[in-house]
């Protein structure tokens, strides 16, 4: 089959560079390519491409937070490998992620997000306190113990980042906020894929309704912006509480669902 590759145009003009990994048969006498970053469909000898989660319909897959299922937390896992944006269950509202070794997979989210890269205080799921030691300076003996009575839990503690952080992620502070949520569904994801995916909150459109908490309008509203909304069941509309832990005094810098016992 002769095909013809159309190159993607990055903002300054230049051709990204494509690789083909895997080719699937689907109806109509197409075939589906998944590509590095990209996706594309082929037909009659054509090839278009377009960068992945634009002008493409994500899955939504249910997964039991009390039991996950393996091959579904695998099938996330590879999305989020493959640099793909996934929209997941918390202990609190549904998140938006990414691999955060991925740069443009994050740089996608921030643009999806209306976020200024430089500027946006970044947080990122760990799937536990041992994870967190890889990815922040060393902590005060009262600052583990804090975090490990109150983690996993509804919390986002912001911690001095040290280099093992993505340069993205770090603000002018050089601090980064860190997530251990109270689901055995993303905190399986995340130590299945090996590294924290970032986290930042979906937002309702709505006037009154701040968070959209079921899974299915999340999946209706979100479908052509990310590649995979995984289904774990109604969220909740209040978001983590954000601690500041670089201060002598912990400082609460968002009251939300978590409150925190001193």
């Amino acid at each position: 089959m002769k095909t013809t590759l159309h190159p993607i145009l990055t903002p300054a003009g230049r051709s990204n560079i494509i690789f083909l990994f895997d080719i699937k048969t689907v109806p109509n006498g197409c075939f589906t390519i998944k590509i590095t970053g990209l996706s594309a469909i082929t037909q009659n000898g054509a090839v278009y491409l377009h960068p992945y989660n634009k002008n493409t319909t994500s899955m939504l897959i249910k997964i039991y937070p009390e039991n996950p299922n393996p091959k579904s937390i695998d099938q996330a896992v590879q999305t989020l490998a493959n640099g793909g944006l996934v929209i997941y269950p918390t202990d609190t509202v549904y998140g938006l992620g990414c691999d955060i070794n991925n740069t443009k997979a994050v740089e996608a989210i921030c643009r999806i997000k209306g976020f200024n890269i430089k500027k946006a205080n970044l947080s990122f799921v760990c799937h536990d306190l041992s994870h967190i030691a890889d990815f922040t300076k060393p902590i005060s003996n009262s600052t583990f113990k804090l975090m490990k009575r109150h983690l996993p839990g509804p919390f986002t503690f912001v911690l001095e980042a040290n280099n093992n952080v993505p340069k993205l992620f770090k603000n002018n502070k050089k601090t980064v906020g860190i997530r251990v949520p109270d689901n055995n569904i993303i905190r399986e994801i995340v130590a299945k894929l090996g590294n924290p995916v970032l986290s930042t909150s979906i937002y309702d459109e709505d006037d009154i309704i701040e968070y959209t908490t079921d899974p299915e309008l999340i999946h209706e509203k979100w479908e052509n912006r990310v590649d995979l909304v995984i289904d774990g069941g109604y969220g909740d509309n209040t978001p983590s509480t954000v601690v500041d832990c670089t201060t002598y005094d912990y400082q609460i810098l968002r009251q939300g669902k978590g409150i925190l016992e001193i």
